[in-house]
């Protein structure tokens, strides 16, 4: 049971070690502004900005400026109201205090071993066998049991789109973009586990829809019916090592920590005592 676990712990574990790209503590910089003696510095401004994913410009940092300046008043009028000694902001400063640690400890002990050009190749040169000589661009409405399927279908044959109906009846993610899938590219005929994580069924029914069909029929999947749509079809687009290289060198970074993330945990495990 307890290998079931490991992955979950994981999933929080490289999440908080995504933050670790920078320090804890603000490094000193020149200060903006003064609120009853209190500095903001152009650091804080930084900080704020990139967290806001917002285009740098003037106007930006003066905006960003003036919502410091509003947090610091708040912030002092609270310390005067004596708010620190309320149970919920000594909770929250709890919370803080194991978040830094857990990642700077992270940071200082979990050590990926670095990913080579050469795996970096060979993933490259892995992915590019599997694609077919064309990649498909599917729609899918994912329903509970026949009869639901047979109400689509039904509304299908009577005009309406199959944008608005993935929308009003499917259970998958994708309806909320009526249910449009990314392109998709597998060797044909399509085999198990070689489908570019598309189930079976559902590649095969794209290798025979022609553009802008759809299945006659619900499919069934995983205990569920699927209903699917060619809204594309085209000759796979390859892109060079070089410009895949970024993204497949990010991608086995991850692998590399998460697997360094495990045997860390895995360690500590050995010598936890854990009741549930």
């Amino acid at each position: 049971m307890k290998k079931k676990t490991i992955p979950n712990r994981l999933l929080t574990i490289v999440a908080l070690a995504g933050a670790l790209s920078g320090p804890v503590h603000a490094q000193t910089a020149e200060t903006v502004a003064t609120v009853n003696g209190t500095p903001i510095t152009q650091a804080d401004v930084d900080t704020l900005l990139r967290a806001s994913g917002q285009p740098d410009s003037p106007q930006i940092r003066q905006a960003i400026k003036n919502q410091l300046i509003t947090r610091v008043l708040v912030q002092q009028a609270a310390e005067k109201a004596n708010y620190a000694d309320k149970p919920e902001v000594k909770a929250a400063m709890q919370q803080a205090k194991v978040t830094a640690e857990v990642q700077l400890y992270l940071r200082d002990h979990v050590k990926p071993e670095p990913v080579t050009d050469e795996q970096v190749k060979a993933r490259y040169d892995e992915l590019v066998a599997a694609l077919g000589k064309n990649e498909y661009k599917p729609r899918v409405i994912v329903v509970k049991d026949p009869v639901a399927a047979a109400t689509v279908l039904s509304e299908l044959k009577a005009g309406k789109s199959f944008d608005g109906l993935a929308r009003q009846y499917s259970l998958a993610p994708s309806r909320d973009t009526g249910g449009e899938l990314p392109w998709v590219s597998f060797n044909t005929p399509a085999a198990e586990g070689k489908t570019a994580r598309l189930p079976l069924p559902v590649a095969q029914a794209l290798e025979k829809l022609t553009v802008g069909a759809t299945t006659k029929d619900s499919i069934p999947v995983d205990g569920v019916r699927a209903i699917v749509k060619l809204d594309a079809k085209r000759p796979t687009q390859v892109p060079g090592f070089e410009t895949a290289k970024p993204t497949l060198q990010q991608q086995l970074q991850a692998i590399a920590a998460e697997k360094a993330s495990a045997q860390m945990i895995g360690n500590l495990l050995k010598d936890a005592k854990i009741t549930q």
